[in-house]
Parts: C-alpha cells; structure tokens; sequence
C-alpha cells in the first residue's frame, strides 16, 4: 500500500500563511465564490500556478510562496490539490467545466 514521505517544512511561516490561504478558499462558507471567482476568469481549478498568480488566493500567497524552496512548494501543491478534490460532489458538478480536462 502507497504511503506518502512525510517531509520537513524548510520555512513554517510563509508555508504556513499559504496553506492558510488555500484553506481559507476551500472553507465550505467561501468555496462557492472562490469558485465562481475561478469560473467568471476562466481559470481552470487544477492550474494552482495560474490560479496563484492571477491571485484568486490572495495577493500576499504570490510574494510567499514564491519565496519557499522547491520542497515547500511542492507540499502546497500538492496541499492545493488534494484540497479541491474534498470540495462537496454537488458544487463539483455545478462547476464541471472548472473540473474538466480538455
């Protein structure tokens, strides 16, 4: 059975104001609007560096997560991703095309 490597957090603060933003998105009161906000900018959910960028999780993620090492990324990526994939079926569904791969 597959188990994930627990890896060390280089830099807890800015790690941790990241992942805050990331959670505060995917809260059940603010999932619908981060999503609408996704759907109104044409974003795909998946594309976290574009959706970063374009600071649907706040301006101040940008600044730093861009200063985390690699390691640290990689953990909100991944962070990020598993966090989209526990949003509500029904809100999934009503938002397929953020969803879907094409």
């Amino acid at each position: 059975m597959y188990e994930q490597a627990v890896l060390s957090v280089e830099d807890p603060q800015r790690f941790g104001a990241v992942h805050a933003a990331i959670e505060s998105s995917f809260s059940s009161s603010r999932v619908a609007g981060f999503m609408k906000s996704l759907q109104r900018h044409s974003l795909r959910i998946r594309d976290f560096e574009t959706v970063l960028r374009r600071k649907m999780l706040g301006e101040p993620a940008i600044a730093e997560y861009e200063q985390l090492g690699n390691s640290d990324q990689g953990q909100i990526r991944e962070f990020y991703l598993a966090s989209l994939e526990q949003v509500d079926p029904e809100l999934r569904q009503k938002f397929f095309k953020l969803y879907a791969y094409y």
